[in-house]
């Protein structure tokens, strides 16, 4: 696959909360489905997923396409985590994440406008050494108790693509 292309899109209806602190599905305008996370607690939702087989091995962007509840100006910072599945190897009754990554979005200026914020991993470790045609999972989380998470009210996810890079 060319470096670029989308490998997956992930929907708010699609995923899976957590146990505790997760993001809560909701609605924006006439039909828009979009998982909100809350300004003063760090809050994440799950997808689980397969990597598709054309992925070539490299590095991959998610990018978080998101609004604002009614902020204007702010900082928003997204983290995001890979857990892979592999063969005979992961226990899945414990969860087993790479680090974190993160990324920094602003606010849009118009109530209401999408932001698109990406964030980058490297092939390897922080992506969990993620192979094609295998399950994983990803987690992103709003890290609010960062000091430069300055927005208020809730970020408000509307789908969230995985590209290769």
């Amino acid at each position: 696959m060319a470096s670029g292309n989308t490998l997956l899109v992930l929907l708010p209806t699609g995923s899976l909360p957590p146990t505790s602190n997760y993001a809560t599905l909701d609605t924006r305008g006439s039909g828009h489905w979009v998982l909100d996370f809350d300004a003063a607690t760090n809050e994440s939702t799950l997808w689980a997923d397969v990597l598709p087989r054309n992925y070539a091995g490299g590095g991959l962007t998610v990018t978080v396409c998101w609004m604002s509840t009614g902020a204007t100006s702010g900082d928003v910072v997204w983290q995001g985590q890979f857990e892979r599945h592999q063969d005979e190897t992961d226990d899945l009754d414990s969860d087993s994440f790479a680090a974190a990554q993160s990324a920094t979005g602003t606010a849009a200026g118009t109530n209401g406008a999408v932001q698109y914020t990406g964030i980058t991993f490297t092939a390897g470790a922080q992506m969990d050494s993620l192979a094609a045609g295998e399950h994983f999972r990803f987690k992103l989380i709003r890290n609010a108790a960062d000091a430069a998470d300055t927005m208020a009210g809730d970020a408000e996810v509307l789908s969230v693509e995985i590209r290769e890079t």
